[in-house]
């Protein structure tokens, strides 16, 4: 049998730097570029992935649904004629082509050109686990971006990285420990979940090794500072962390910062298909889109149309580089945000997103608002300084009303606290919500934030109400 190319003669190393840089060859190499230029370049690589995409039959069935054939879609002008797909397209696909659907381009090569496959799922939580598939320069161009960001932040091979990424399947961990071994070059501590290693021991790890950055999601890493103070170590004195760089959406990176002693927060937004979207940066204009490397709308969540730049919208993303396995072309995230006016003041061409703002399928509709429950935690630590930053939502339905409750961990209980902090989502929402509240640890059972690198937020009773 003749063996196809190994992992590292399949990336084209010398072509895949020259055309990804990172940090420092990044900003040289964007800041000089116009926005001209920049769409060019997202042009080229377009028309490129989309010659791929024509032989790859989930999109040849995708696309000849709506009538279209080789040729029609010339370039990014009109990329709004293609359909866009979720997740749920790729696992009917799974479920009529298993085990790994037909949305991937395996079978457009020959046996001794195919090049290796490094195969990821996402968590499985709502069902069975989607496949994610990398072809070599896929996997490392995914691992570029999230170096380059890291770069960007201040994160060099000096540090020592304490990971509270998820391993198993997911793809997460094992791209972000790519990442530092293969661009970054930092000292890597894999500590993983609370299942992976238990979180007592993590704060110990932080210690003994003298971790100097922490990555992960924000709500961990929130909890983490809680359970070395339980321990006896004082993250602000006894540690010496200097950037927090992870998933931490609309929380309070101010409050982030001081549980770590002053260390520098960072955002960053993608997903498992995807790799790093968009990442905040020291200038703190928002969250810039690695342009070079994804084209991003933002889209109706009812309709679909294009909304305006400044207005909330569904993340649809289309990955620029992805012409080896698995193309993304038009990839319905339902993640929500919104893009940020004003030009880039870094002088670079890239548009900045304000962040993760919540879900389009949790949203929930009370009164005619839409509510989102990943951004309610974030509101009310903004405002209640002993809010502990943990918290679920509970909605159910009688009557044919809609209500929400917020069950809210704080770490004392004032007389009329509950009260006050209605009043407050009330001002914030536009709507009125209920609000009870718990003790530290009073959610953790229903938040699984021990167990899930992403803790429960909504619980949905209505069908049994």
């Amino acid at each position: 049998m003749t063996a196809g190319p190994n992992y590292f003669d399949a990336l084209e190393y010398p072509k895949l730097v020259a055309s990804y840089p990172l940090a420092a060859d990044a900003r040289d190499r964007f800041t000089s570029m116009s926005t001209d230029r920049l769409r060019a370049l997202q042009d080229e690589r377009f028309r490129t992935i989309m010659a791929f995409a024509w032989k790859v039959p989930f999109y040849q069935r995708q696309w000849g649904r709506v009538g279209l054939e080789p040729g029609d879609i010339q370039g990014l002008d009109d990329i709004v004629n293609l359909p866009i797909y979720s997740k749920a397209d790729l696992m009917a696909s799974v479920e009529t082509h298993p085990p790994l659907g037909d949305f991937h381009g395996l079978d457009t090569y020959t046996i001794d050109r195919r090049p290796p496959v490094i195969m990821q799922t996402t968590s499985g939580t709502t069902g069975r686990p989607q496949p994610l598939l990398f072809g070599p320069k896929s996997r490392e161009v995914q691992n570029i971006l999230l170096a380059r960001v890291y770069g960007l932040q201040g994160i060099t091979q000096d540090d020592v990285v304490h990971s509270v990424y998820g391993h198993g399947m997911v793809n997460g961990g094992h791209y972000v420990r790519e990442t530092f071994l293969h661009w970054v070059g930092a000292h890597y501590l894999s500590a993983g979940t609370g299942v992976e290693t238990p979180s007592v021991n993590q704060v110990h790890l932080l210690r003994n090794f003298g971790a100097t950055v922490i990555v992960g999601f924000g709500d961990y890493i929130k909890r983490l500072a809680e359970i070395a103070r339980d321990e006896g170590i004082d993250p602000c004195k006894d540690l010496n962390i200097r950037i927090v760089s992870g998933h931490l959406g609309a929380d309070d990176k101010q409050a982030m910062s001081n549980a770590w002693g002053g260390a520098e927060a960072y955002d960053w937004y993608g997903v498992g298909d995807t790799g790093l979207i968009a990442g905040e940066l020291p200038d703190r204009c928002g969250l810039h889109i690695q342009e070079d490397a994804h084209y991003l709308e933002l889209l109706d969540i009812e309709d679909g149309s294009p909304v305006e730049p400044g207005t909330m919208g569904n993340m649809v993303c289309t990955c620029l580089y992805k012409d080896d396995v698995f193309p993304i072309i038009r990839f319905q995230t339902h993640d929500v945000s919104r893009v940020l006016m004003g030009d880039n003041p870094t002088g670079m061409p890239f548009r900045r997103l304000e962040g993760f703002l919540g879900r389009s399928d949790n949203m929930v509709k009370l009164r005619g608002i839409n509510v989102y429950p990943q951004g309610i935690g974030a509101l009310l630590a903004s405002e209640f300084a002993m809010m502990t930053g943990e918290y679920f939502c509970h909605v159910t339905r009688l009557d044919g009303r809609d209500d929400m409750k917020v069950i809210v961990e704080v770490t004392q209980h004032e007389n009329g606290l509950g009260q006050t902090m209605e009043r407050f989502l009330r001002t914030r929402l536009g709507v009125g919500v209920t609000v009870e509240l718990t003790g530290k640890g009073g959610t953790a059972k229903t938040t699984q934030i021990e167990t899930r690198q992403k803790p429960i937020r909504l619980v949905d009773d209505r069908s049994t109400t």
